[in-house]
């Protein structure tokens, strides 16, 4: 990520490198005498969590800036999903049953990529989790399309790598979940669904209600497996009791194959009323 320093002054990167080159004594080898941003203990102290907030917030920003990507299509969904040929691995049936939904992200992000490559990559390219089941489908899918594709990874007690289809220069890594889930929005145009658990459900609620509460502009939402959905969450009983209102459920639609979604997204609109909703 290193560029050119654009200024006269000597660059941080060479103070960085030549403060190893010091004599061994005491003064030098005290925490005192690191330079602020090369000391790992200073930078992690709680004092400083602003900084490494703005630090989560400025690297992934800067690099894909760099890399043109302009635009996203986000992919959310489950990591225990299994790909059909291994489904007989999953934990229960109905993992087994929605293995069918690997399939459907894999080729989703193929006919998105595809469309990519028409802007040399810089619109609409996939971004996950960068973890396994639906989110290595759709970075698989990237690569099935000759595309590129990213990975938000985040640190996780029981860590786990970045799936191998993930663009390596766009495999990013966090500790806050607040800037991740920052880097899937800000440059969404589309946020597909598949389903998933808790972390899946904390990325679609909030994602609405930035969109509901008008803190982020409405985009094509499409929750994939409309029984699925409709079993975990009963929506219509959030708008009678009044939590919500009838029109928040304009909000998003139900989509089965990956070919629908793509119909979906060219020919989104918002509906002037719930009835008219293809899909509900």
């Amino acid at each position: 990520m290193s560029k050119k320093s654009k200024h006269p002054l000597r660059d941080a990167g060479t103070d960085r490198a030549t403060a190893n080159e010091v004599p061994v004594t005491p003064q030098t080898q005290a925490p005192a005498y690191k330079l602020a941003f090369n000391d790992f203990d200073f930078m992690c102290r709680d004092e400083l969590r602003p900084v490494r907030l703005q630090l989560e917030l400025l690297k992934p920003e800067m690099m894909l800036d760099e890399y043109g990507v302009r635009s996203t299509i986000v992919l959310f969904g489950g990591a225990r999903i299994p790909e059909p040929a291994h489904k007989d691995t999953a934990r229960t049936k109905t993992l087994a049953d929605l293995s069918r939904f690997y399939d459907e992200a894999r080729e989703f992000a193929r006919l998105m990529t595809l469309k990519s490559l028409e802007t040399n990559r810089s619109e609409n390219v996939i971004v996950t989790g960068g973890g396994p089941g639906v989110m290595e489908a759709g970075n698989r899918g990237a690569v099935d399309a000759g595309g590129v594709s990213i990975g938000l990874n985040i640190v996780l007690p029981h860590e786990q790598a970045p799936n191998a289809y993930v663009t390596p220069d766009l495999c990013f890594n966090f500790h806050y979940f607040a800037i991740r889930k920052m880097h899937f929005l800000m440059r969404a145009k589309a946020i597909c669904v598949f389903p998933g658990g808790f972390g899946t459900m904390d990325e679609t609620f909030e994602a609405l209600t930035l969109i509901q509460t008008g803190r982020m502009e409405r985009i094509p939402f499409l929750l994939f497996g409309r029984d699925f959905w409709t079993r975990i969450i009963n929506w219509d009983a959030l708008a009678d009791a009044g939590t919500i209102s009838a029109e928040d459920l304009d909000l998003f639609r139900f989509v089965e194959t990956a070919a629908e979604a793509v119909d979906l997204i060219e020919n989104w609109a918002k509906p002037s009323k719930r009835d008219s909703i293809p899909g509900r």
